[in-house]
């Protein structure tokens, strides 16, 4: 195993124990026949290529180190998919409460978005993984986006790939235009989120009901109780 597969190691680490703890927490919404505002979780650690090319940016050495795991604090990251804007501010209100990591930083591109028309809030929290050396600290990037956020953000990656972060002007104009489309699609499905909410419900129990494998199973687990 080289220097970089070691280096990197608690970093994945922290992003499969994180992704299992928050899509648990979804669950536990579910259990309780309550609206869960995390829709789906993903995560990476991030490329060699992509932490070389920040670490040149950061002016930070290209090795290795607590430096650069410092530095850079993002090599971890873990997404949180929202169906509603209000979602957000629940889900990072769940995350303050933990007792199992802490928030260090916090960037609200919400509120005060980006100049290029980026949404998202992104917390930046210490989060501790059992290696067979001992606890290790892993700096981990929590971003909480919407659907809406989420596929506007995506695009916009794509394209910097293509154009190296200098876009056309009228490339720069329309992802502008897009992402203030995309907020305004979040802001009108949250005015009529309890009809959103009221049909995924019913949608729910109309599928279940019509699944005998489904409700054989409930039946079977309450008689078990």
């Amino acid at each position: 195993m080289g220097q970089w597969d070691i280096f990197l190691s608690p970093y994945k680490q922290a992003v499969d124990e994180l992704k299992i703890k928050l899509k648990g927490m979804r669950s536990q919404f579910g259990m309780m026949s309550a609206n869960s505002p995390i829709e789906f979780v993903t995560g990476r650690v991030k490329p060699l290529a992509s932490i070389y090319d920040k670490s040149l940016d950061k002016g930070v050495p290209f090795e290795p180190s607590d430096r650069l795991g410092n530095e850079l604090q993002d090599i971890a990251g873990v997404r949180i998919m929202c169906q509603f804007v209000d979602d957000i501010a629940t889900v990072t209100e769940l995350i303050r409460q933990r007792n199992d990591m802490k928030v260090i930083e916090e960037k609200d591109y919400i509120t005060h978005s980006k100049p290029s028309g980026y949404r998202s809030h992104h917390m930046i929290v210490e989060y501790p993984v059992e290696t067979i050396q001992g606890k290790k600290m892993v700096v981990t990037e929590i971003q909480i986006r919407t659907l809406a956020m989420n596929f506007w953000a995506s695009i916009e990656h794509s394209l910097n790939y293509k154009y190296k972060g200098l876009f056309p002007e009228e490339i720069k104009n329309r992802l502008q235009s897009a992402a203030e489309a995309a907020f305004r699609l979040d802001e009108e499905m949250s005015s009529i989120r309890s009809e959103i909410q009221e049909a995924q419900a019913y949608f729910s129990e109309f599928k279940e009901a019509s699944n005998p494998t489904i409700r054989t199973t409930k039946e079977e687990k309450e008689r078990e109780k």
